[in-house]
Order: structure tokens, then sequence, then C-alpha cells
């Protein structure tokens, strides 16, 4: 047991935050795998349907964790208390505006996304606004550096999701669907265990001065911005293919996107420790280019691991994963795989840039987003195209993000 604290003591807190952030995207990866495994092809794609939709949020309420990240490095004491009242004021409306929205549009997402049942979304709904509180809280830690903290906020939501789910699924008599968005929002709950957060705090007369607020809400615009492209990269594949294929498709190819993506999934715990450290150097003048080059070598390396595996081992790894129901996805795992690498590897770069408050990255990732939603359109006459039409755009906008950092380069 001794040993054991002292080999503890050795680990940065950086390392133990990376150890948390793998250990979550396991047990999510565990919470979508036995989901495909208990439900089969067809009820799977309306649960990879929520889950996607959870993704969304997520992009969503980053807007408001990065914010909240980045600012609490540059504000304290009177600025920093202002800020972060007004942070969770604009989470309590900004939640209730889109939770609203999703419950009153159900039917019509229904009749989309060709859903047995509206209920799943109005459940979902029901919980958004606490998700974006909870964005808040996680950017504070962030920001803070208290990966501590802000490990338990991954472990307390991941855990109770996977667990609530599943005892739901099992002991529950009610369409799997609805218990899927049941168990997620719930997670939403737990997911605010631990927050220093009162609710006096909303009604505080407490505001920053109109320089201070015009830096943030500059910040705040262009984040938004930013994490729209990555809905739009990320998730639109899924959700066109769920609007074009047959529910059986629909399914084997949320399973394809699912092994595809634990490359984005591993490259964003880089981008949590990313952001904070650059916009620290960038303060202190120190250079911040070396933090780029770190994660983007971490990146590379992980990508080439995971392709080649997907290339060498594809009905092996399906297999295992989800089992003989989804082998007819194999041909295509190690190309998912390769544009959901190509778009880590640039995702990197365009927070990178973020953080140095620069808006061409920002625009470049939109018209690529654009692109890719419309070349699917356009272009779905099966599920090999739908893919490779993702990996011509990400190839596109990985060039586009380096000759940019080139550019400010030789700028300098």
């Amino acid at each position: 047991m001794t040993a054991f604290r002292i080999a503890l003591k050795k680990v940065s807190p950086e390392q133990l935050f990376m150890g948390s952030v793998l250990l979550v995207n396991g047990g999510n990866y565990l919470y979508n795998l036995l989901l495909g495994r208990l439900l089969g092809p067809e009820v799977f794609a309306e649960a990879a349907l929520l889950v996607t939709l959870l993704l969304v949020l997520s992009f969503l309420g980053m807007t408001f964790q990065l914010a909240t990240a980045k600012f609490a490095v540059l504000f304290s004491d009177a600025d920093w208390e202002a800020f972060q009242n007004m942070m969770y004021r604009y989470a309590l409306g900004f939640g209730l505006l889109i939770g609203i929205l999703l419950f009153a549009f159900a039917e019509n997402l229904q009749q989309i996304f060709q859903t047995d049942s509206a209920l799943l979304f109005k459940t979902f709904a029901v919980g958004i606004p606490l998700y974006f509180f909870m964005s808040v809280n996680r950017g504070k830690y962030q920001g803070r550096q208290d990966y501590g903290n802000l490990s338990v906020t991954y472990q307390t939501e991941m855990w109770s999701r996977l667990l609530v789910t599943l005892g739901l699924l099992w002991f529950v008599p009610l369409p799997p669907a609805f218990l899927v968005a049941l168990g997620i929002a719930l997670s939403f709950v737990f997911g605010l265990i631990p927050s220093d957060f009162r609710l006096s705090s909303l009604f505080k007369k407490l505001s920053l001065s109109a320089d201070r607020k015009k830096q943030v809400t500059q910040f705040m615009v262009l984040t938004a911005c930013y994490e729209f492209t990555q809905i739009i990269i990320n998730n639109s594949d899924i959700l066109l293919v769920k609007h074009y294929f047959d529910a059986l498709d629909a399914g084997l190819y949320a399973s394809l996107a699912l092994i595809g993506r634990v490359v984005y999934f591993v490259a964003w715990m880089f981008v949590m420790l990313l952001l904070p450290t650059v916009v620290q150097k960038q303060k202190d003048g120190e250079p911040t280019a070396p933090v780029l080059f770190k994660y983007v070598g971490y990146i590379g390396l992980l990508s080439l691991v995971i392709v080649l595996a997907c290339t060498l081992f594809p009905k092996m790894i399906i297999t295992v994963l989800f089992g003989d129901s989804y082998l007819a996805m194999a041909p295509l795992l190690w190309q998912y795989a390769l544009a959901t690498s190509l778009f880590a590897i640039s995702n990197i770069f365009a927070y990178y840039f973020l953080s140095l408050d620069h808006y061409v990255p920002v625009m470049v990732s939109g018209v690529f987003g654009i692109s890719q939603v419309g070349l699917i359109v356009f272009f779905h006459s099966s599920l090999n195209m739908v893919v490779q039409v993702q990996i011509i755009t990400m190839i596109a906008l990985l060039i586009a993000q380096l000759l940019y950092f080139a550019h400010k380069s030789i700028m300098r």
C-alpha cells in the first residue's frame, strides 16, 4: 500500500487526467458496445442516433467549457466572479432554449430520422440545461488545471450513464430507445458532481467591464462557430446515413463510426490539456508551437497504429467488439479510421489557433464541413461512397490547416 502511495505521488496531475480520460473513453466505448450487442443493428440505429445527439450537445457545451477555461487563466478576483456568474446565466438561458426547441420539434425529428417514437427526443431535451451547467463547471476546473476534480466530473457522468442505462434496459419493460434517452438525461445530474455552484450566485449584481465583456463575447462567438463546424464534420455522416439508408444499414454504419472514431476520442484528451497550456504560455510570452508539435506527434503515432490495426485485423476487431452481425462493415473499417485520424490531427491545429484567437482556421473548417455535407447529399449511393467522400474532405482540410500554420510561421 505504501509503495502504491509513493508511485501515485510521482504521477503528475496531467498524467492522472490522461489516465482518467482513457478510462472514460473506455467506459463510453463499453456503453456503446453493450448497446450494440443487446439491441441488434436495427434497434441500435436509434440508440446510436441518441449517442450522436449527445456528441452534438457535447460540442455545443464545449463553447462554454473552453471559454470558462480560457478566462479562468486570464481573469482573477472580481472579474473572475462576475465572469463566472455571467457564464452560469448564459448556460441556463441557452440550455433552456435548446431544450425547448428540441422538445417542440420532437415529432418533426421523428419523421426526419425515421424513429418509432418522438418520446426519446423529448426525454433527451429535459436534461439539456443541466449539461450546459456541467460544461461551465468543467471549464473552471480545466482553466485552473484542477485535473482531479475535472476527472471526477467525467467519471461520474460516464459510470452513471453506463450503469443506469443497463439497469433500465434489463429491468424496465419499455421501448429501448426511450430508456437509453432516460439514462443519458439522468447521467447529466451525476455529471454535476463535484460542483461548488450556488443558485444564489445567478442573482448577484456583478458585471464585467465593456472591454472584458467584448473579449469574452468575441471568443465565445469564435468558439461557437468552430464547434458548429465540429458538429457538422463529426456527426453529419451518421445523421445523413440515418436519413438516406434503412435501419439495418444505419445500424451497421453506426458500429463502423464508433470503432473508427477511437482516435478522435483520444485526441479530445489532448485538446483539454492544450488550451490552458497555450493560453498560459502566450500570457507569459513563451513560445507555444512546441506544445502543438508534441500533441500532433502523439495523435499522429496513435492514428498510425489504429489505421494499421484496422487494415490488418478488421474482421477480428468487429467480431470482438460488436459480433458477427456487423461483419459487413469490415472492408470499410480502415478507411473510416483514416478519415477520423485526418480529422483528429486537423482538430489539434484548429484548437491551437483557437487558443490564440485566430479566426481563419474556424472559417476554413466551416467551409470543409459544409462541403462534406454537400458531397454526401449528392454522393450516397453506397456506404462505401459516404466514407470515401469523408477521406477526400479531411485530406483537403488537413492540408489547409498546415498551409495556414506555415503562413503564420513565415509571417513571424
